[in-house]
């Protein structure tokens, strides 16, 4: 059995589902992100897991243990919260040390776990500092530290970067990482930060609507999306509407005057797909040289990429260059489009379309 598990787990408030049947199975050390947007039912989900949101229906496990109805004091899991909840009149020492007092630890043990857990976020020479002394990520950090030291079975991030800058919101993405795997502690965070979660989760949690739409590794997320929501959410994708040509081994898609050979079996032929395609898989080549011809609309530079969009016979394209010195079109220029047979990605418009 799985270290955490969520089982047909569902919390409504009156009438309104906010999580619908989730099924989750977390490993011991596993750092799993429910990744979704606004209102899809991530953050009510962790909070059900701590204990601070009822169950519904279903049931939570922890190490085999029944925790569905267990109050949350008396669950031991670590917790981050978006706001980090410091105490601004203790000092970061007292801040970390403060779990460890409620549970009446020896001083001198308590003392050893907080020099040991601050040393693990790197704030050793800051433990007499107070936390409006402390910059934006050193905040971070000694939450981090406050809920490690308790040594959880597991710790909770609730959107713990999303208060920082984009750089050190990056910076903290690979420090995070890098604890989690030195410590070992089995993680669960809730993001809604694409880039966030596929940088440092082992496993991605998609969410929509209450229900989790795809559970995989970041890159299957990615590469092998299930659902139109999931192809767009999780990056950026071109969608073409087509509709399945063939049988069995032998099916494409088509669009418009192309057919688009497709990997995926279990469509019904004849029936209403979107072909998606990232923009970074696509390529400008010489007009007549590619799939499609086209039309220059508008471009961005993005620094290390341009971004093109182009008119074509099926519709707009949008295509991402990497800015490696080659030739930079300019708006208006004629160019072809063409892409990897493998690059191409079937999704379902409807139940309808799969067999």
């Amino acid at each position: 059995m799985s270290f955490l598990q969520l089982s047909g787990v569902s919390k409504f408030y009156g009438d309104t589902c906010a999580v619908a049947d989730m099924n989750l199975s977390v490993e011991k050390g596993e750092f799993v992100s429910l990744l979704g947007p606004s209102g899809c039912g991530k953050t009510t989900t962790l909070q059900m897991i701590a204990g601070f949101e009822p169950v519904t229906r279903g049931r939570i496990e922890l190490d085999a243990r029944d925790i569905t109805q267990a109050k949350a004091n008396t669950r031991g899991l670590g917790i981050v919260f978006q706001s980090y909840a410091l105490f601004p009149h203790m000092t970061v020492e007292a801040n970390v040390s403060f779990g460890l007092e409620m549970r009446k630890m020896a001083k001198a043990e308590r003392l050893d776990r907080v020099r040991h857990a601050l040393s693990l976020v790197h704030l050793d020479q800051h433990a007499r500092r107070y936390p409006r002394e402390l910059s934006g990520g050193q905040r971070q950090r000694v939450a981090l530290a406050r809920a490690l030291v308790i040594e959880p079975p597991v710790l909770l991030l609730d959107e713990p970067l999303s208060n920082l800058d984009a750089k050190l919101r990056e910076e903290m993405q690979f420090e995070l990482r890098q604890i989690q795997r030195k410590v070992g502690t089995t993680t669960v965070m809730v993001t809604h930060d694409q880039s966030e979660a596929m940088s440092v989760s082992d496993r991605v949690v998609v969410m929509e609507a209450g229900r989790a739409t795809q559970i995989d590794h970041p890159f299957q997320v990615y590469e092998h999306p299930r659902t139109r929501f999931i192809s767009t959410f999780v990056g950026k994708a071109n969608l073409l509407e087509g509709r399945i040509e063939g049988e069995d081994d032998m099916q494409a898609v088509r669009v418009g005057s192309l057919s688009v050979p497709m990997f995926e079996p279990g469509f019904r032929p004849g029936s209403a797909v979107l072909l998606a395609v990232r923009p970074e898989k696509l390529q400008l080549v010489p007009a007549g040289a590619g799939r499609l011809d086209g039309q220059v609309i508008e471009r961005f530079f993005l620094g290390s990429q341009w971004l093109y969009r182009l008119s074509t016979p099926v519709g707009e394209l949008t295509v991402l260059c990497a800015n490696d010195g080659r030739i930079v079109l300019e708006e208006g220029a004629q160019s072809a489009i063409d892409w990897p047979d493998s690059c191409t990605r079937v999704l379902p418009v409807d139940q309808g379309a799969l067999a």
